[in-house]
């Protein structure tokens, strides 16, 4: 059957309970009550109905005030701008519609703006026309010169503090983060208080503006209503000069104290919220805490009011009750504050000093010094933060190399030039560099020297020429083919690197035990029967770290640990065991280091080399040691690099090929001018890997 158009069930008009519970909605309320707010600007309203939205906002100040000396910090009432603002629009739109009722109803009696204007008009004025308007204007005056000035102005203050300090306490949180003193969630939690304390002081600054205008606009619309009142009552409706000054003054002044009350009082609040910055607790608490409990003051305060009491002239009685009073509480608080002191016991300063000492004994294993002019860096910079790349670089270290690296400390030093930063290992200084925030190093792949204007350096890392550039030649670099690197990623690449070269020194003895700790529930039983009846933990940890110093990842533990097993009982020397590991590893540094083509690149010795290496291995069994001649060593040194550079501009990154018996004294020399170089035996080679040679030695 087509569908023409009939309402089901589900789509029937909606219930007056729907629509009551749509109102209940908070954001819907909302939205009613600022539409209600400008239809106040727009219709007239009757006399009950103005008197219902004059006790509203009247209550709502005192609620607003109550709020504000209650909370224990100003960012418990972040929403006050906005109370602000829409208070300040309702007062106005009241003063409209309280216009209207007195220009067109005045004539009726001073009841004609309604039961809470003309109260307040005859409460204030006493019968006396020129008291309530010099009322009405002391109290302007009080909220606009006095309250809400120094309001706007710490505010103000507290806004640029708060904008200035910015840098200083997001470097100390992520400090404690990378520190691990805190955790990723309260790091956040920290970065958004902080955020919105800024914006909160931000918006009290333009805020206080609001009140500002609501006191001017309250003396213009009294200024209006008295005058066109009584020109009203009198020309239009034919009311007695007398009376229509009498009738129109008393519910233009009743408008507005009604309308200026609640703004003073909500300019209190303002002021409370302000001023309270940097203090915890209540105002109260806080008021008790930082004034009464100074037995010293109170008692000074004591003898001033009872020598005043004694003044001839002066009311003895309310000065002697202040003296008293203060005499008491500062007898109580001296005794509270000399009470401590001795149940204190001795030894608790000895305390506090050894565990000072304790602190400085502390080491950071990583830490990262800058200069002043680096500082930005700890912040978000082009959307690539410091401390979220160092994260990320500790995953990618955890993933390749298979353990954890300490947390990275982040300090600034102003010893250090301002741009430039130093990385220590251990508290030693493991690299220094210098970066230009604002600005972009440009490296040519091919070795060359950038050819666009700018700052030629050398790139930290590596030692490659490199160019800062101006972010508006990005383009120009990215076309001729020139690799663009921005200031945080270059100081991050050399944490790599170094992070890298000094792995071996990083894996601590805690982080061996640490690591065999979270082993699989499967693999803890190769562990009990492992360690430490075979083979020790100190034994496992060398062997570890003898991996890392080539750079194999020891992610694949239980392999180790079974090649260690298999091998211990037949040596004692580390490196059998690690030779013994390695061969265990064979799939994995085949994997590592494979070429593009899915093939292992090569470089092979010649039986030449291969014999010279065997015959200069003196001492007996495990203690040989490598004794070649410093000539040929220099050879083959010259062969090694003439043979990888010729690779290198081929585009291959390839490994040294050895026989079992030479690798680790290959290696030996190998690491000490090209240490990045894997050299492999031929145990290590998987019998499924493609090998392509690409050089001979």
């Amino acid at each position: 059957m087509a569908d023409i158009g009939l309402t089901t069930p589900s789509q029937s008009a909606p219930t007056a309970r729907e629509i009551w519970g749509w109102v209940a909605r908070g954001d819907v309320a909302m939205a009613l009550g600022v539409v209600g707010i400008i239809v106040l600007l727009i219709l007239p309203i009757p006399a009950f109905l103005l008197d219902a939205l004059l006790s509203l906002s009247i209550t709502s100040a005192v609620l607003i005030l109550m709020t504000s000396l209650l909370i224990r910090r100003p960012l418990e009432f972040t929403a006050f701008p906005t109370v602000l603002l829409v208070t300040t629009l309702f007062r106005l739109g009241l003063n409209l519609a309280s216009t209207r009722l007195i220009l067109g109803h005045g004539h009726e009696g001073a009841h004609g703006a309604g039961k809470i204007i003309e109260a307040f008009g005859k409460l204030m004025m006493g019968g006396n026309y020129v008291i309530g308007v010099i009322v009405f204007v002391i109290l302007v005056i009080v909220n606009f010169v006095v309250i809400t000035k120094g309001s706007g102005r710490i505010a103000e203050v507290a806004a640029r503090f708060a904008l200035d300090s910015m840098p200083g306490k997001q470097m100390a949180i992520d400090a404690d983060l990378s520190a691990g003193l805190i955790e990723e969630d309260e790091a956040k939690l920290r970065r958004k208080e902080l955020e919105q304390e800024s914006t909160f002081f931000g918006a009290m600054d333009g805020a206080s503006k609001f009140v500002r205008g609501d006191a001017v606009a309250g003396l213009i619309i009294v200024g209006i209503n008295i005058v066109g009142g009584i020109l009203i009552g009198v020309l239009q409706h034919k009311v007695p000069l007398a009376q229509a000054a009498s009738t129109y003054t008393i519910m233009t002044i009743g408008d507005g104290l009604v309308s200026q009350v609640p703004a003073l009082v909500i300019s209190i609040a303002a002021g409370f919220l302000v001023s309270k910055a940097g203090v915890e607790g209540s105002a109260d608490k806080a008021l008790v805490m930082q004034l009464a409990m100074n037995p010293v003051a109170l008692g000074i305060v004591a003898v001033a009011a009872g020598v005043i009491a004694f003044v001839p002239g002066m009311p003895l009685i309310p000065f002697a009750i202040i003296s008293m009073s203060a005499g008491v509480l500062a007898w109580r608080r001296a005794q509270d504050a000399a009470r401590p002191v001795v149940e204190e016991a001795p030894p608790a300063p000895v305390v506090e000093q050894e565990e000072s000492i304790a602190q400085t004994l502390a080491i950071d294993e990583i830490k990262i010094e800058l200069g002043y002019g680096l500082l930005p860096l700890i912040n978000d910079l082009e959307g690539r933060r410091l401390t979220d790349q160092i994260k990320a670089l500790r995953r990618t270290l955890a993933a390749d190399f298979g353990f954890v690296m300490p947390a990275v400390r982040i300090l600034d030093n102003m010893r250090l030039p301002s741009m430039g930063y130093a990385l220590r290992i251990k508290e030693m200084e493991a690299g220094a560099g210098e970066v230009r925030l604002g600005s972009l190093m440009a490296m040519d792949p091919r070795g060359g020297q950038v050819e666009l204007p700018g700052e030629h350096v050398r790139e930290p890392a590596f030692g490659l020429p490199a160019t800062w550039i101006d972010d508006n030649l990005r383009e120009e670099a990215t076309f001729r083919g020139y690799t663009i690197v921005d200031p945080a990623t270059v100081l991050t690449t050399h944490l790599t690197e170094v992070l890298k070269e000094n792995m071996p020194d990083l894996l601590s003895y805690s982080e061996v035990q640490k690591l065999l700790k979270d082993l699989p529930d499967g693999q803890k039983k190769l562990v009990e029967d492992l360690i430490p009846s075979v083979v020790t933990a100190t034994t496992v940890q060398r062997v570890l770290q003898a991996l890392l110093r080539e750079r194999v990842s020891i992610r694949d533990l239980p392999a180790i640990l079974e090649g260690i097993g298999e091998a211990a009982p037949h040596t004692a020397s580390i490196t059998f065991l690690v030779e013994q590991v390695r061969a265990r590893l064979a799939r994995q540094l085949c994997f590592a280091y494979r070429g593009d083509d899915g093939a292992l690149p090569i470089v092979t010795l010649t039986p030449e080399w291969e014999n010279a290496f065997s015959e200069a291995l003196v001492g007996p069994g495990e203690e040989r040691q490598l004794a070649l001649a410093p000539s040929r060593l220099q050879d083959f040194i010259r062969g090694v690099r003439e043979t990888f550079e010729s690779a290198a501009l081929a585009g291959e990154s390839p490994v040294l090929l050895t026989s079992p018996g030479i690798r680790p004294y290959v290696r030996s020399i190998i690491e000490r001018f090209r240490g990045q170089t894997p050299v492999m035996s031929q145990n290590e080679v998987h019998p499924k890997a493609r090998l392509k040679t690409v050089g001979t030695i």
